[in-house]
């Protein structure tokens, strides 16, 4: 990486300051015998090293396979372990369009701001940020809730999905704070959703409600009285202290008292756990909707959503203080149910003592201690609180992240997303920051000296774009990512397309569609001129003059002409004629854009013309030929070197028996260009042509004769 005051160069789309971070370390397993000698290194796919491995025998040991060496590969990077590569470069493609089309849509409403003072798009791009959203979010994966069975099964209390991942989680966390207005009252009960989609992804490090109901419901086949289990009242409580209300009133359902043996004998019982599961069942939640299904009711006007609160926190006090407990017999169901009751009413040390991590406490707090909040109202003092509850000994990549967004730090926010997630995270999701505040958008778009004049925002798109860059399979994207930076994204877009090889063919033809699609005509014609001078060095001499000719490169037409001159210059019998042949036939007859060649093409012709006349054909054949001849020596482009070998190969038209083919005129001209060749000699620079010491001399004693023969035939 170049330092932070060197320019762009060294091959890296974007500088980037090397931070002080401990060094990696990567193992190298070679399982070569002997000793190593001596390391190769060198750049593979994507971000991945091959290290070529030499080892050297003790001397007088025989040589034996792995004596030579390895090559290993090396990935750099620890990478996501949940998602593959394969799977990140579909999510970079499927990415592209959703943010091309906020981009444009982005254009357009700057466009319209700048002829209005006062624009009426701001709600519009509302809409356009939370359709971006949610395209983001679905091409990351399904949601994780499973499908409803046909067959309900009372004992089956958590079902399995897809398995989440972090990064989806991550999105949904920015959505939900970002996207959506986070003033609505609705974001606690927003919270409750993406825990019950994502608790599982805190389980690998650390006790969660979910680990608890995943183990509890493998025990839960061999148990025949669960009220008598006191992991089943445990994670009832756990579930319902997190709001999973529907996952609750199921494990009360699984009560004995329930069982049509035990209703006349715990009848008591089974009322009050009837109680609690239909206070539960109609406990008042803040939201926009409700999904089938799902247990409580549903308020979106908070002034009905406190009334309803309110009167159903009186009939869980009122439950509370009844003398039923007293007639209630089972201990277990009595302590159990009461202790569900204090956290419904608000108890802190209830709901401490039911949760595990500090993200499960906070989410009960703002349930049933906080339930009028609204927004991010004193939510981050919340946070810490929760925190020293329940600290973590190993915090999860989701924490750092949710800490900064409760804290309303977008810098912290930015950092954890680059950290966690990587630059295709913060690249994207970079609109949906600059949309929840304005601060934030001021943050992100204000351009910085520091970075060469470029915003934050820029920055990680041109960081993204370094990345797509680097990896063969995603190259053909960073276009996309590049124009959107107004600043350096061009002058990169051509460094990248300049840099691209033009060996395959496929390539080269994806780089061309690119430069026309964004009106790079230089970097067009430029890539087409290195691909046929790459050609021509390679012997593809037909593939290289094509390439020239697209790029309409006169200048190099022009050299390889006078390459293809010192090979055309010789006698008509020379088998290289039909090397060139098919060369010249390439090069067509438009001047414009053959450029020097243009002679060449009328040399095939003649060529062709006094090859009939070799094969013993006619005398009108032989006419076709003088005249290509005088066609030829009348043109400007014909080289004067070229003058001698093209008269000494007409030696028989000059010579013809029957008559003389060329009049009195002709062969002066014929004359006159001999005397220009003489002239010509005597510069320096003349280039003379192979041909035998006497071809000068048989050339003026044929056009003297033919001279004679004309004068008299006239």
């Amino acid at each position: 990486m170049p330092s932070a005051s060197s320019d762009y160069g060294g091959g890296a789309l974007v500088p980037i300051s090397p931070e002080s971070e401990v060094a990696a370390v990567y193992p190298l397993h070679h399982g070569l015998k002997y000793p190593i000698s001596r390391l190769s290194i060198s750049w593979s796919r994507g971000n991945s090293l091959l290290v070529s491995v030499f080892a050297s025998p003790p001397s007088g040991d025989s040589v034996e396979d792995d004596a030579g060496g390895k090559v290993v590969e090396v990935k750099l990077g620890g990478g996501d372990g949940e998602i593959s590569d394969a799977h990140w470069r579909r999510i970079a493609y499927d990415s592209v369009s959703p943010f091309a089309l906020l981009q444009s849509r982005k254009n357009a409403v700057s466009s319209l701001s700048k002829m209005s003072m006062n624009s009426p798009y701001d709600a519009d791009w509302w809409d356009y940020i939370m359709e971006y959203s949610k395209g983001i979010n679905a091409l990351l994966g399904s949601q994780r809730s499973a499908s409803v069975p046909a067959i309900d099964d009372p004992k089956l209390v958590i079902t399995k999905g897809e398995e989440p991942t972090s990064l989806k989680a991550a999105w949904e966390l920015l959505e939900m704070f970002y996207a959506e207005n986070p003033s609505h009252s609705w974001l606690p009960e927003r919270l409750v959703d993406w825990l019950a989609d994502y608790d599982s992804l805190f389980s690998g490090t650390h006790p969660t409600v979910h680990s608890k109901l995943v183990d509890f419901q493998k025990d839960l086949v061999n148990l025949q009285v669960v009220e008598e289990n006191p992991k089943y009242w445990e994670v009832i409580s756990s579930a319902l202290a997190v709001g999973w209300l529907d996952i609750v009133v199921k494990m009360l359902r699984l009560h004995g008292s329930y069982r049509l043996d035990q209703l006349s004998n715990r009848e008591t019982e089974n009322g009050l756990v009837e109680a609690v599961a239909v206070l539960i069942s109609k406990m008042p939640r803040m939201r926009l909707d409700q999904e089938a299904g799902k247990l409580g009711e549903c308020f979106k006007a908070k002034p009905d959503f406190v009334k309803a609160w309110e009167k159903w926190r009186g009939q869980i006090y009122k439950l509370d203080s009844s003398a039923f407990w007293f007639q209630c017999a089972h201990q277990q169901t009595r302590e159990g149910l009461r202790s569900m009751l204090q956290i419904m009413l608000g108890n802190a040390n209830s709901l401490s003592s039911a949760t595990f991590h500090w993200i499960e406490l906070y989410i009960s707090h703002l349930l049933y201690i906080r339930p009028f909040t609204v927004g991010l109202e004193s939510m981050y003092s919340l946070t810490q609180k929760s925190i020293q509850l329940k600290p973590m000994a190993s915090a999860h990549r989701l924490m750092g992240l949710i800490i900064g967004i409760l804290g309303e730090n977008t810098e912290v926010v930015l950092a954890e997303c680059l950290k966690g997630f990587g630059p295709w995270m913060v690249a994207h999701a970079m609109e949906l920051l600059a949309a929840g505040s304005d601060h934030a958008e001021m943050l992100l778009h204000e351009e910085r000296q520091n970075l060469g004049g470029i915003s934050i925002e820029e920055l990680h798109q041109l960081i993204y774009a370094q990345v797509l860059s680097s990896h063969p399979l995603t190259w053909q994207i960073a276009p996309i990512y590049l124009i959107s930076c107004m600043k350096h994204g061009m002058v990169l877009l051509q460094i990248l397309l300049s840099k691209q090889p033009v060996q395959d063919n496929q390539l080269l033809l994806k780089s061309i569609e690119i430069c026309r699609l964004y009106e790079l005509h230089s970097i067009t014609s430029n890539i087409m001129k290195i691909t046929g001078v790459h050609h021509w060095k390679h012997g593809r001499k037909g593939c290289g003059v094509f390439w020239l000719q697209q790029a309409r490169d006169e200048y190099r037409l022009n050299r390889i002409a006078q390459q293809l001159f010192d090979s055309v210059g010789k006698s008509i019998s020379d088998e290289s004629f039909k090397q060139w042949e098919g060369l010249i036939q390439l090069l067509g007859s438009d001047s414009k854009t053959a450029g020097g060649l243009e002679f060449l093409h009328k040399y095939r012709d003649f060529k062709k013309s006094l090859q009939h006349v070799y094969d013993g054909k006619t005398t009108d054949a032989a006419r076709k030929a003088v005249e290509s001849l005088i066609l030829l020596m009348k043109n400007p482009s014909t080289p004067q070197r070229f003058y001698l070998p093209l008269l000494y190969d007409s030696l028989k038209l000059l010579n013809w028996k029957d008559r003389p083919l060329l009049n009195v005129s002709q062969t002066n001209l014929l004359l006159t260009k001999l005397q220009d060749l003489s002239m010509a000699r005597l510069r320096p620079d003349f280039v003379e042509s192979e041909l035998p010491p006497q071809a000068l001399n048989s050339v003026r004693l044929a056009l003297a004769t033919n001279l004679g023969r004309a004068i008299l035939e006239e």
